[in-house]
């Protein structure tokens, strides 16, 4: 049987009134009764609708997520994150899984905003601004994991310039000189054009020219990382390393690679970046730039309930080198 706040408060013999301010911690009751209220609630089994108490204290302890698509390894690992935080913090989470596609994302919106969330966290994707609008005639707080916008909208991301020009320069102290990339989505400000710089940037400093032929693209998923590879070691004979931008296009390398019979790192070193659970299955264990991508979830639903204090700052998370067995030394 389900139990309303009614019953409790009939059985507990006090209005509804002190029951609903027992539950949302506000004042105006004794201790006595409010232990009498507690153990009324738990002999009854009585669970408090979230929606109910949002109408007395405005908030559903509920956050939206939007994400491009949950099967992806590294989305996957943020919404870990974001999960076990608001777990530990007793919110909720509604995932809502937008595939990329803009109608289904103002669809989904329009859900959240039904469903009355205390705020919203947006993984990954470009923002549009269309995005922006609706969430700002719906007045909530969002945060933006591993994207950012034009506006005045705090993010959590790793440096991706830096932090391909790290994984590059790796390559290079271990005398490659030829080294392609199979970048992002062609076009893309927020993920591919940065790490295209820092690439860059990374052989400029070894005097090394940059070449068109060296960079191919991709959209960071497994099929993509074949194509790209293919088409990487066409163009290019003397390749001995390959820079991939997602650790799924790296696998995709890998398995490129290891139907072409080209040994891996015997004859061509690939890194990978993300860091996620497909570097470490991959055979041979892939070396990669690795995001902090579960603390990156926890700290994006810090970040959103503190926007209400009037906290609305960005944060650079660092990144690191994750040496596996992909990457060979050879001679300078």
């Amino acid at each position: 049987m389900s139990y309303t706040i009614k019953d409790v408060a009939k059985k507990a013999n006090v209005s509804v009134a002190t029951v609903s301010r027992i539950l949302n911690n506000l004042p105006g009751y004794s201790e006595k009764t409010k232990e009498k209220v507690l153990q009324v609630i738990a002999e009854m089994g009585y669970q408090p609708n979230a929606i109910a108490r949002g109408l007395i204290n405005k908030k559903t302890k509920t956050l939206g997520v939007l994400l491009p698509a949950v099967s992806d390894t590294f989305a996957s690992v943020v919404l870990s994150g974001i999960e076990d935080m608001a777990h530990d913090l007793d919110y909720s989470v509604m995932v809502c899984n937008t595939d990329k596609d803009g109608i289904r994302t103002m669809k989904y919106l329009q859900a959240l905003r039904e469903k009355q969330v205390d705020g919203i966290i947006f993984i990954s994707e470009f923002f549009k601004d269309e995005y922006y609008n609706a969430i700002t005639a719906m007045k909530l707080p969002i945060v933006l994991v591993s994207t950012k916008s034009p506006y005045d909208i705090p993010f959590i991301k790793v440096d991706d310039e830096k932090a391909v020009f790290d994984g590059v320069t790796y390559l290079l102290e271990r005398g490659h000189r030829s080294i392609g990339m199979i970048a992002g989505t062609k076009g893309d400000t927020i993920a591919t054009l940065p790490r295209i710089e820092g690439y860059k940037k990374a052989l400029k400093e070894q005097n090394i020219a940059f070449e068109t032929k060296k960079v191919v693209y991709g959209d960071f998923g497994f099929d993509s990382g074949i194509a790209a590879a293919e088409e990487l070691l066409e163009q290019n004979k003397d390749l001995t390393a390959i820079f991939c931008s997602s650790d799924e296009m790296a696998a995709g390398a890998l398995s490129y690679l290891y139907r072409m019979s080209i040994r891996v790192p015997d004859e061509i070193s690939l890194i990978g970046y993300d860091n996620t659970k497909v570097a470490e299955m991959a055979i041979p264990p892939l070396t990669t730039v690795g995001q902090p991508l579960y603390e990156m979830g926890k700290n994006s639903v810090r970040m959103l309930l503190e926007l209400e204090e009037g906290k609305t700052e960005s944060m650079i998370m660092p990144h690191k080198i994750a040496e596996r067995e992909t990457v060979k030394s050879i001679r300078k």
